[in-house]
């Protein structure tokens, strides 16, 4: 099914690299097929050192930066959790690591490439694709596509954020009041959003097939030791694989609401911002520094207001609640199938060599404790109530 028409995000429209870059771009351009074939790792080991120097602007860098995290993602884990791989050959690790230290991102696919930069337009009319793929056909690119439509459903949320830190100095209530509402309703529709994914995504594809191309090297037991960038240091570097706890949309929503999570999940949360675009961060931690909107609403008598905030802090627990739902349905379910021998992959998936990913059980792809985390967090957003 075609996925909606997307608004403007801040667009990648390169969707091309400059001719210097011809050899990561052709092996980009067939990753599902080279990992099917078990080719890849050759192909890569075979690939010219090629400088950064030919990289102009930050789009040229946020798309070198996602082809090179897809095709390290393809590399190491080409095999399945049995074959992982200690080190990353110089020829990747060194212009992964130069593009990463430009971008402030870390080296290693995140959120923000595997989502945030990796979509064009098919048509000019709007419908939507991929640049670069993995393993998992129809089901990866909707797996990408409908976490793209979460974030886009976020950008009226994350103005109004913004009007309402504008509008606390001054008292502006009905300013703030309307930003509120705007804000209650885009989480809603983020919701809507999510719902999606049950319609374009098989659990089984995306438990054998897509998720361990998602796994980082950071309490991963397949990797336990980390990952040695060749060329850049002899020590082996730990980073967590690519996570929704790293779109910048939930920890600036947290954070306007005054939303306090456990110290454990707080910490994981915290972790996962160094994944984050420079500017995202920085985009929250201003949110953070803000005078208190939880803090104005306590001392005022405005009983409408602290009811439009209400309705913010219930449609983000709700918008919780529905990510543990495909959680269940994605990892606990599909593992349980996997188990049994009934999650047969669909046609044209081929399942990684050897018995489905095991060790990453009960783990989120960054390495949390999946269930005990989205549950805290669920629960401590709806303690952000307000009584009335």
């Amino acid at each position: 099914g075609a996925l909606l028409p997307l608004s403007p995000l801040s667009t990648p429209t390169e969707t091309e690299l400059p001719a210097p870059y011809g050899p990561w771009m052709e092996i980009a351009g067939s990753l599902p097929q080279l990992i099917a074939s078990r080719q890849l790792r050759s192909r890569l080991r075979q690939m010219p050192q090629l400088s950064t120097r030919d990289l102009r602007g930050r789009e040229e860098l946020r798309l070198a930066h996602l082809v090179l995290s897809f095709l390290t993602m393809g590399y190491l884990w080409q095999e399945g959790e049995e074959g992982a791989l200690k080190v990353l050959p110089r020829n990747l690790a060194i212009p992964f690591w130069e593009v990463s230290q430009s971008l402030g991102l870390p080296p290693i696919l995140s959120h923000a490439d595997f989502v945030l930069a990796n979509w064009k337009r098919k048509t000019p009319s709007g419908n939507l694709d991929t640049i670069i793929s993995l393993p998992g056909g129809e089901s990866l690119r909707g797996f990408i596509l409908v976490t793209l439509l979460v974030e886009k459903a976020a950008v009226p949320g994350i103005k109004a954020i913004v009007e309402a830190i504008n509008a606390l100095p001054r008292l502006d209530e009905e300013t703030l009041h309307k930003a509120l509402q705007q804000l209650a309703g885009a989480i809603g529709d983020m919701s809507k959003a999510l719902r999606r994914m049950h319609d374009y995504v098989d659990p089984a594809v995306f438990y054998s097939v897509i998720r361990i191309f998602l796994s980082g090297w950071k309490d991963n037991p397949a990797m336990p030791h980390g990952l040695v960038y060749e060329g850049v240091s002899q020590e082996p570097m730990a980073f967590s694989g690519g996570s929704a706890a790293q779109s910048t949309v939930l920890h600036a929503f947290d954070e306007l609401l005054g939303i306090r999570h456990s110290q454990e999940s707080t910490r994981f949360l915290h972790r996962m911002r160094d994944y984050m675009p420079p500017p995202h961060r920085a985009f929250v931690e201003e949110i953070r520094r803000a005078p208190s909107l939880r803090q104005h609403l306590l001392s005022s008598g405005n009983g409408s207001l602290r009811a439009a905030f209400n309705r913010c802090v219930s449609a983000l627990a709700d918008f919780r609640t529905q990510h543990i739902a495909i959680v269940t349905k994605y990892i606990s379910a599909a593992a349980a199938k996997a188990k049994a021998g009934r999650g047969e992959p669909a046609a044209g998936a081929a399942p990684p060599p050897g018995k489905p990913p095991s060790l990453l059980e009960g783990k989120g792809t960054g390495g949390s404790h999946i269930f005990r985390f989205l549950k805290s967090v669920r629960d401590t957003t709806r303690e952000g109530m307000i009584s009335a």
